[in-house]
């Protein structure tokens, strides 16, 4: 039986990516049933400058009302399908075979969650290109709870910026949290390992998404996912990331001594804001407020 597909994207002032996104959507070889985009701010959204399928709904929201769980959530519920698919505004589909390819991950029944392999765009940085060719290989993997030992917290990983979910579990483990500043991924994908199921890294289905990062938006970033794993102890208690970031920089280095080692004090320096932010949002209980708005790159989610 032929499984239907929703596809939810948070917006928040939409440029031309998300316009090549929607125009990706449109053409793929395995159909959608609906598009549900839910933009934060309706005066940033300029309906007339994108593409405006009938199966699309755009939802506006104020500042006050997003969440990264909660806005997600929300939409997931408003539709009815078997499948969801969440993308980020700036996730372009790389060929018309993204979402066909995630969907046949559900053919196992086992499998709760599926993520998308990301390409660096042309005006990614080495770095950065390097980073994702460490975090999206080639090679497709099945992650089951007994991958803990061997991948430790990457046994979890999952990114909703191009990650398909069966609705009847998602529905089943209660969805996203609907309070959490970062992370509901991978939040998400524990409880899918948890319950015995799998979570799937599709290497054929392909998104292009990089960023070129400053030192400090590291910081800010770093900062937010290691609030979100101090807010959960249950899930990430005894698994650190310390271990996989270091073992990052490391490959990093090594790569770049042999290519561009001009670019190892560029490495250093972003790593170190990397490992500074994580150290704080791991303590930020103990920081003054002032200090936790200034880290956060979410300011709203404390207010």
């Amino acid at each position: 039986m032929r499984q239907t597909v929703d596809v939810v994207i948070p917006v928040y002032q939409p440029d031309e990516k998300y316009a090549r996104l929607l125009k990706g959507l449109a053409g793929q070889t395995y159909p959608v049933e609906h598009i549900y985009v839910m933009n934060t701010g309706e005066a940033y959204y300029r309906a007339s400058e994108y593409p405006a399928p009938e199966n699309i709904t755009v939802k506006h929201l104020t500042t006050a009302e997003f969440d990264h769980g909660g806005t997600r959530d929300r939409a997931a519920r408003m539709g009815s399908s078997d499948l969801v698919l969440f993308l980020t505004q700036d996730a372009v589909p790389a060929d018309r075979n993204l979402v066909e390819n995630l969907v046949r991950c559900f053919a196992d029944p086992q499998v709760g969650a599926a993520y998308a392999r990301q390409l660096p765009a042309p005006d990614c940085g080495a770095i950065e290109r390097y980073t994702r060719q460490f975090n999206y290989p080639p090679e497709s993997r099945k992650k089951t709870k007994a991958d803990l030992e061997e991948l430790g917290i990457k046994t979890y990983f999952c990114s909703n910026v191009c990650a398909m979910y069966r609705r009847e579990v998602y529905q089943e483990l209660g969805g996203f949290p609907v309070k959490t500043i970062f992370n509901e991924d991978m939040i998400f994908a524990a409880s899918v390992i948890q319950s015995g199921r799998a979570v799937v890294y599709a290497a054929d289905a392909r998104v292009v998404h990089s960023h070129n990062y400053s030192g400090l938006q590291q910081f800010h970033r770093n900062f937010d996912m290691a609030v979100s794993q101090a807010d959960h102890p249950e899930i990430f208690a005894g698994l650190k990331s310390e271990g996989e970031g270091m073992r990052l920089v490391k490959k990093t280095a090594g790569w770049l001594l042999g290519h561009k080692p001009w670019l190892l004090p560029q490495l250093i320096w972003v790593s170190g804001w990397k490992y500074f932010g994580y150290l704080l949002g791991k303590r930020y209980r103990k920081l003054p407020k002032k200090a936790v708005l200034w880290c956060s790159m979410n300011s709203r989610y404390w207010k």
